[in-house]
């Protein structure tokens, strides 16, 4: 393993990326795309930095569907953690191919100490991973970390809901089962992306023992009723680079239409000022 980053460092931020899991408060992850956001994110004063997949696919030109170059997206990724001074968590989509060993060797000399692994069979002819051999691979990551000395806090998304896997109820059944099996297999948390109503959050809450994280969807359930549900760990996945995105062809159109107008810059001095550094 290439020493990039210091093991002590990394340690230290493993540590405080497990402890966010098991705060008394829900943990709040606004996913970035880039080390300009990573920046901002930093800046506010948030405890963590999260990558999204599908932003940072959209950022390098890329499908996220784990066919991507893992020398591509760990060097970008590595610039990230070389930016800000907290703990980075990735987006890993499946992997990429790579075996745990590999995989745990490329987050640590990137910087980074967490990660989400999905269980879409990107690969194959099924729409899942089975539920078992995805728990032998996380199971695997987790014995890597353990022997290269650093805790990877494992984020394992489930993909029942977003891949429709049977009616909702068997949906429900399914994610549970598959949740109690990574937890086991040594995942720090649960990730069942595309889970949005209120009924079936709080019926995984109550029921997975480990902690649970929710995306917060604009005219969805709100962080603090999130939180009211038992919700551990709250993110946005590529929402926010969405906003952003739409925003900024909202106003590249208002100048293709306009091109002689400074409407684009809004009133405040401050968006003059550094519209213009």
């Amino acid at each position: 393993m290439k020493e990039s980053f210091p093991k002590s460092s990394l340690i230290a931020k493993s540590n405080a990326l497990l402890d966010a899991h098991r705060a008394r408060v829900p943990f709040v992850l606004p996913n970035i795309w880039d080390v300009a956001s990573a920046r901002i994110v930093e800046e506010a004063g948030f405890r963590a930095i999260a990558t999204s997949s599908r932003a940072i696919a959209g950022v390098l030109g890329l499908q996220d569907d784990d066919s991507s170059d893992p020398d591509v997206v760990f060097d970008f990724v590595a610039r990230i953690a070389a930016a800000v001074s907290c703990p980075v968590t990735a987006d890993l989509e499946a992997g990429y191919g790579l075996d745990p060993t590999e995989l745990v060797d490329r987050l640590l000399s990137a910087g980074v100490v967490g990660c989400n692994l999905e269980d879409t069979d990107h690969h194959g002819s099924d729409v899942l991973v089975d539920g078992t051999k995805q728990a032998a691979f996380l199971a695997d990551v987790r014995s890597a970390t353990r022997t290269r000395g650093v805790h990877i806090v494992i984020n394992a998304r489930v993909d029942t809901f977003i891949r429709h896997v049977g009616d909702e109820q068997e949906q429900v059944e399914e994610a549970l089962r598959r949740g109690r099996l990574y937890l086991e297999a040594g995942a720090d948390c649960i990730y069942p992306i595309a889970l949005g109503d209120r009924e079936r959050i709080a019926q995984l809450t109550a029921t997975l023992p480990g902690p649970l994280n929710v995306v917060a969807r604009r005219g969805g359930l709100s962080i603090s009723e999130l939180a009211a549900l038992g919700v551990r760990r709250i993110s946005f996945a590529s929402g926010l680079f969405r906003l952003v995105s739409d925003q900024f062809g909202v106003i590249v159109r208002r100048l293709a239409e306009s091109p002689g107008s400074d409407a684009i810059w809004g009133s405040s001095d401050a968006n003059a000022k550094s519209a213009t550094e």
